[in-house]
């Protein structure tokens, strides 16, 4: 059975129990959401997870870190790396989004040494393998895909990004209504080609029954991914995005009654303006289904400072209730991520969902605030280090420029508000 299915019998498991000591929750309230379609917890059964991650309404807002091979850069040790850096540096999760190199090995190691669940997208490997072996993924057939369905879910995955909401419907919408930025979902673009070259149904949507029964075996979260999110700020929220939303709504519905557990998977590339509006739908459309973000990316032209635009956007969006923030890094739109640009992206996210989590009411967030105001006031500079977002980061910062006066730091030095306060005023 899976985690939807025992709560929907009113059955509050272990794994359960553990996830709502961690979000300072009672089980039988967890259970209630998980039952209503409005929390999941990512674990395949046939792992245990050292630091297990549920995300949804009421719990805290988390933060997922991508990884994996580009088909230029195929390391794996550089990958394991980025995978230590991320949970270093506070990631929930983490995805291997690989498409160089032996996918099945890179896959496996990541899932050996990852302590957090691990996400997948299925169709690259599929096309990766179908280019490898019949010469391009066009002539890829829907037992390929199938396959490394069965193959990731007996890894371990623990939850998939499923492209079903691009049909034969929304190709059409595409071609009458063009974008400034086409589609820019990888997965999405793979798809696309193949359904319009082989004018065929897209197999994941066509036959989802059968990606259900696989996520059922093994109680795997089906993130139902934004194919067709927008690229560009100029292209939010268009007939094509909400189209899409609207299948995975149903897909959704489908999904809960089969006892699988669903997130839904949003843009993108959103104005300020929009967000609200972006999350509220998702909620009403989608039954309060965890809403999952890239971003959302609040302009086009922050480049390398994106995890900058992102976070904006991420803070934004949680606080209107989105639950699960997909990281950026500086180098997206530019090039492969490093171990250092992962860093940066996992701690810019990561500052967004504390922010949201300030907002919604979390708290953990307000006490972990409260305490370093405190030690500030204090002028305790070790405890002030010790609990905050980047510790290591926050001792080179104070060590670079020393003041004379340990006391305070260089910016303000004998003029330290707070040491003027403490000596003239009280």
């Amino acid at each position: 059975m899976t985690q939807l299915e025992f709560a929907v019998k009113n059955r509050i498991t272990d794994l359960m129990k553990e996830i709502a000591k961690i979000e300072g929750l009672s089980s039988k309230v967890l259970c209630q959401r998980i039952r209503e379609g409005r929390v999941v917890i990512l674990n395949n059964n046939r792992r245990k997870i050292k630091k297990p991650c549920a995300v949804g309404m009421g719990l805290k807002t988390k933060v997922n870190a991508n990884i994996g091979t580009s088909s230029d850069y195929t390391e794996i040790k550089d990958e394991l790396k980025k995978l230590e850096i991320a949970i270093k540096y506070g990631a929930d999760t983490v995805m291997d989004l690989s498409v160089g190199g032996d996918l099945k090995n890179i896959r496996r190691k990541i899932i050996k040494h990852s302590v957090v669940p691990v996400g997948t997208v299925p169709i690259y490997e599929s096309a990766v393998v179908s280019t490898r072996s019949k010469g391009s993924f066009l002539k890829m057939k829907k037992e390929d895909i199938f396959d490394v369905l069965k193959s990731q879910a007996e890894d371990g995955v623990d939850f998939f990004t499923i492209h079903a909401g691009i049909n034969k419907k929304s190709l059409e919408i595409f071609k009458k209504h063009k974008r400034v930025m086409d589609i820019v979902s990888r997965g999405g673009a793979i798809l696309a080609c193949w359904m319009n070259y082989n004018r065929k149904e897209n197999p994941l949507y066509e036959y989802f029954d059968e990606v259900l029964n696989i996520a059922y075996k093994y109680d795997i979260t089906i993130s139902l991914g934004d194919a067709l999110r927008p690229g560009s700020i100029l292209d939010a929220t268009d007939r094509l995005q909400l189209y899409e939303l609207k299948v995975l709504a149903k897909l959704a519905q489908r999904a809960r009654e089969k006892n699988v557990s669903v997130i839904i998977e949003g843009p993108g590339h959103v104005p300020l303006n929009q967000i609200r509006k972006n999350v509220l739908l998702e909620k009403r459309l989608c039954k309060g289904a965890p809403f999952y973000v890239l971003g959302p990316l609040v302009t086009d032209i922050a480049m390398p400072y994106d995890h900058i635009s992102a976070a904006i956007g991420g803070a934004i969006a949680a606080s209107y209730g989105a639950d699960f923030l997909c990281y950026v890094t500086p180098s997206e739109h530019l090039r492969h991520p490093t171990v250092e640009d992962v860093r940066e992206g996992v701690i810019a996210s990561r500052i967004a969902a504390h922010a949201a989590d300030l907002v919604k009411g979390i708290k953990s967030a307000l006490s972990w605030d409260k305490s370093i105001s405190i030690y500030r006031r204090k002028r305790d500079w070790q405890k002030q280090i010790e609990i905050c977002i980047d510790p290591t980061r926050a001792k080179e910062f104070r060590n670079y420029f020393m003041s004379s006066d340990s006391d305070v730091c260089s910016m303000c030095g004998k003029y330290c508000a707070m040491k003027l306060m403490d000596k003239y005023l009280y």
